[in-house]
């Protein structure tokens, strides 16, 4: 199993979230995607022993999961390399904010790793911080999956999935900006595959109500509009 996980300015706590990947025994290979940070994120990357790739500039998240797909690929097919296979793995796409609680996403990797799911979506727990937007989003992407697939998910935008290698090469190229999650839901669930959705106790950073909070939903609402939009033609 290979964890990728997409950063941008997290220096604060991509250490403990690495600390707890490294303690799921499924998971052999970690490749940290640093998407345009300005503070330590690839430092802290780097001390903790793991594969980094770096984009000067922030290039969505969209293109982060790519970016380190495709450095797992690279590394399973490098001759006498320390990931060499020729069973590619799963992908375990982990938010970098995670902290301690990213230990709990063993669960998570059970369902693709046993055969049962070509794609396994964690769903939340309410959140040890109050904050969170009005549901907007949230209803537009499960409107959106259910019109489209006939699937109604719990929690659509849930960043954290594994999915296997075979299915993600199928969904690119990815939806871009905040429409990958929907976006990538739609492309498996269209092609045939099996998704579940999986409690995961997983406690992260949340989003408050201030101006730029509201912008940022703003512009997740609007990317995950374009992911449906393009699926709808």
């Amino acid at each position: 199993m290979a964890a990728i996980v997409p950063a941008k300015d997290e220096e604060d706590r991509l250490g403990a979230t690495l600390d707890a990947l490294a303690q799921i025994g499924s998971i052999d290979l970690v490749v940290v995607v640093d998407d345009g940070s300005t503070d330590g994120t690839l430092r802290i990357a780097n001390l903790a022993g793991v594969q980094t790739v770096k984009h000067q500039v922030n290039l969505g998240k969209a293109q982060a999961m790519t970016s380190g797909a495709k450095v797992v690929a690279l590394l399973e097919a490098e001759a006498g390399g320390a990931f060499q296979t020729d069973n590619p793995r799963a992908l375990l796409f982990v938010d970098a904010d995670l902290e301690g609680s990213a230990r709990n996403l063993d669960v998570l990797c059970g369902p693709v790793a046993h055969g049962e799911a070509d794609m396994a979506i964690a769903t939340l727990p309410q959140q040890k911080t109050a904050g969170g937007g009005f549901g907007f989003v949230v209803r537009l992407a499960r409107d959106g999956i259910a019109r489209l697939t006939g699937r109604e998910m719990g929690q659509p935008l849930s960043g954290m999935r594994c999915i296997t290698r075979a299915a993600f090469q199928a969904a690119l190229p990815l939806a871009r900006g905040w429409g990958v999650e929907v976006g990538l839901t739609v492309d498996v669930l269209r092609g045939g595959g099996r998704v579940v959705e999986v409690p995961v106790e997983l406690h992260h950073r949340v989003t408050g109500r201030d101006l730029r909070s509201q912008l940022h939903r703003a512009r997740q609402y609007r990317d995950v509009r374009r992911a449906l939009r393009a699926r709808s033609r």
